[in-house]
């Protein structure tokens, strides 16, 4: 199964205590074989991932609900900036085009409104 082929995935992190927490997100392939994801550095998703590289993925709607018996995959992420955040992003603009555009503003514009720099943050997924 590809997962990249899903508009949305549903990517479970996991607590300290082993709880499971799904959130939906857009996913690409990345040309070395990983798939990945932006998100905001302060993100729980990327707290989790920092304490425990184990996640799962399944294809969701836009809502996280996953469908009955969709496919589940699993790997290791790792939390990226710079380079690897720019690379993920230029998947995501190429895969959702005019919407990701649009998302990537909006952010920017909440930014200088809070006065705050959003520092590019994306997880990377090695698929087991």
């Amino acid at each position: 199964m590809d997962i990249s082929s899903a508009k949305y995935v549903s990517v479970t992190t996991f607590r300290k205590n082993g709880t499971a927490v799904p959130t939906p997100v857009w996913i690409v392939r990345m040309p070395d074989g990983r798939v990945g994801f932006t998100t905001d550095a302060d993100a729980g998703k990327v707290k989790r991932v920092r304490n425990n590289p184990a996640v799962s993925l399944r294809p969701c709607d836009m809502k996280g609900k996953v469908a009955d018996g969709a496919a589940e995959v699993t790997g290791k992420a790792e939390v990226v900036t710079g380079a690897g955040y720019d690379e993920v992003w230029g998947a995501v603009r190429k895969k959702y085009g005019i919407i990701a555009k649009a998302m990537g503003a909006w952010e920017s514009l909440m930014g200088t409104i809070k006065r705050k720099k959003k520092v590019g943050t994306a997880l990377l997924i090695t698929l087991d």
